[in-house]
Formats: structure tokens, C-alpha cells, sequence
């Protein structure tokens, strides 16, 4: 019984640390602006999906779940800030749409099962990051309107998109291993 509650523990505290990683990882590729074309790209998406294939659902969702609140309680998580502002303030504006939809985007993620299909795979990752998109535009046309949504907030990363997907389709079979250690 005591062996039982001592691996439970070291459980607990590996899917912590791995979480508290996963958030410093998401917090990162956020910050850092790549060239791209049209507009400079982050690897915010790619690590989202990420963490999904990595991770699985549970462990995936609470990694995301713990980066949001760690972004709402003030700390400069998010793409755009301090610089754009911080906290509750920054995560209800523009964003939020998009932030909510990296728990939807996780969550598929990670509850796929991902074979040796390179094209399926590639459409299930094209699905989960379509969430992003779906939630994101839903509450930017709040503050662009209806007529402006998709230019603004969706079209100018299409390609970016296609690109990490594409990237994290190959990586998927490396990843796979990786989890069966």
C-alpha cells in the first residue's frame, strides 16, 4: 500500500513539473516572433498541439488551463504583453477567443489517436487548430465586426498554420515513440 502511495506522489509531481515545463515552453514560443510571410509568425499554435500529442488530453488541458491563469493572475505569458498590457485585463480583449481555443485545440489533440497515417494526422491537427481559429474569430468579431473577422483574424497566418502543422505532422511518429518510453 505504501509503495502505491509513493508512486502516486512521484506521479503527481512528474505531471506538475511537466505542466509547469509545458507552460514555460507555451510562454516562450509566444514571445518569440519568427519571419514569415505575410506577418511574423510565433510557435504558440505548434506548442499548443504540442502538448496535446505529448501529453494527452488531461495532462494537456491542465497545462493549458494552469498557462491561462497564469496569464489572468498578471503574469507576461501571453503574446503581447507587458507590452500590450497584462492580466484579466489583457486576456477579455481582442485574444481571448483564440486563448479559449487552445483548451478546445489541446483537448482534440489529445484525445486523438494519432497512427502511421501522415494524411489523417495532418487533418486532425488541421481540425484542432481550426478551434483556435472557430473560438478566436467568434470574439474578435466582437471588436471587428462581423465584415472584418477573417481578414484580421485568421487569414494573414493561414500559411504559417499550414507550415507547423506540416511540421508537427512529421514530428508525430518521433513523439509516439517518445511516449512509450
Amino acid at each position: 500500500m505504501e509503495l502505491i502511495k509513493n508512486l502516486k506522489e512521484v506521479s503527481l509531481v512528474k505531471n506538475l513539473f511537466l505542466a509547469v515545463l509545458g507552460t514555460i515552453v507555451l510562454a516562450i514560443s509566444a514571445k518569440v516572433k519568427i519571419p514569415f510571410y505575410p506577418v511574423p509568425m510565433t510557435m504558440q499554435t505548434f506548442v499548443v498541439l504540442l502538448l496535446g500529442v505529448s501529453f494527452g488530453w488531461r495532462l494537456g488541458l491542465f497545462t493549458i488551463t494552469l498557462y491561462l491563469i497564469e496569464g489572468i493572475a498578471g503574469l507576461p505569458v501571453f503574446a503581447g504583453t507587458p507590452e500590450k498590457g497584462a492580466g484579466i485585463v489583457y486576456f477579455i480583449g481582442p485574444t481571448m477567443g483564440y486563448l479559449v481555443g487552445f483548451m478546445v485545440a489541446v483537448y482534440l489533440t489529445g484525445l486523438f489517436k494519432f497512427k502511421n497515417n501522415f494524411i489523417i494526422n495532418f487533418i486532425k491537427l488541421v481540425f484542432a487548430v481550426s478551434m483556435i481559429y472557430l473560438f478566436g474569430m467568434l470574439w474578435l468579431a466582437k471588436f471587428t465586426g462581423w465584415d472584418k473577422v477573417f481578414m484580421a483574424g485568421a487569414q494573414p497566418f493561414l500559411l504559417a498554420e499550414f507550415f507547423k502543422i506540416l511540421l508537427l505532422t512529421i514530428l508525430i511518429p518521433k513523439i509516439s515513440k517518445f511516449r512509450k518510453l
